[in-house]
């Protein structure tokens, strides 16, 4: 397993009863990307079981930290749902992704959006200075099922504006938008719907979505990834890469399991 490191888990946070994070050490090799991934997992009977996660941690910070969501079949969240502090845990060393600002055109607002614990990499993004340098606003937003499933709206409301590092840069740039599907909250419905007809952007005082000024992130269900991309491609928007940075990116490596 020489392309694995072996890390000690720190510490976990049950969110509900299906969801849950953790923070692990960090070997100082270890150098990634704000928005990547890397394969993480445990020794099961011998042999690595692994799968992509995103870094919720940025890539300045001493500990790395990890969103799950749990399945109780799953051949690995079955058992990560049950680590405990102190407990080893495997983590690569390559970090890889799509969720990186240099795959993205110069532009004006950059909408991050999650469903799900595809939060995760966007935790990472908005902790990091030189989004706020690349972008006049950041619009952050998370989409689930239930008010519940909001894990990081403590963080993002109340941690992040008070951070002694990023806290000036986020209070005057950052926009949060939290949106449930299945019970009453502060806004209601799917990212999709809420971009498309304009309720997001007007909620927030924006215009409508604009290929020439709008940089779009994705991360999600299969489901999300599809009627995104479906709706910014039908408006003009062009994906990106590292050799040919796009209007939006999508990160097509979504833990399921």
């Amino acid at each position: 397993m020489s392309n694995l490191n072996t890390e000690r888990v720190l510490e976990v946070r049950h969110h509900t009863d299906r969801l849950f994070s953790f923070k692990t050490t960090r070997d100082p090799a270890f150098r990634f990307v704000n928005g990547q991934f890397t394969m993480i997992g445990l020794e099961v009977e011998g042999r690595p079981l692994l799968r992509a996660y995103s870094m919720v941690s940025s890539n300045y910070e001493d500990n790395l930290e990890f969103f799950s969501i749990k399945v109780a079949n799953g051949p690995l969240t079955s058992r990560l749902q049950n680590i405990q502090v102190g407990d080893p845990i495997l983590i690569g060393r390559k970090p890889v992704g799509t969720l990186v600002q240099d795959a993205l055109l110069p532009g004006k607002v950059l909408y991050l959006c999650g469903t799900g614990t595809g939060l995760a990499p966007f935790l990472s993004v908005v902790k990091d200075p030189d989004v706020y340098d690349r972008f006049e606003t950041i619009v952050l937003v998370h989409g689930t099922r239930f008010i519940s499933e909001q894990a990081y709206d403590g963080f993002i409301t109340d941690t992040l504006p008070n951070d002694e590092l990023i806290g000036d840069l986020a209070r005057a740039k950052l926009k949060h938008y939290p949106t449930v599907t299945r019970e009453p909250f502060v806004h209601n419905g799917r990212i999709t719907s809420l971009l498309d007809s304009g309720k997001l952007q007007a909620d927030l005082g924006l215009g409508p979505l604009n290929r020439d000024t709008d940089r779009v992130m994705i991360c999600g269900s299969p489901a999300f990834l599809k009627d995104m991309v479906e709706m910014l491609e039908g408006r003009g928007f062009e994906e990106g890469a590292i050799s040919g940075p796009g209007h939006f990116v999508v990160e097509k490596a979504f833990v399921e399991k």
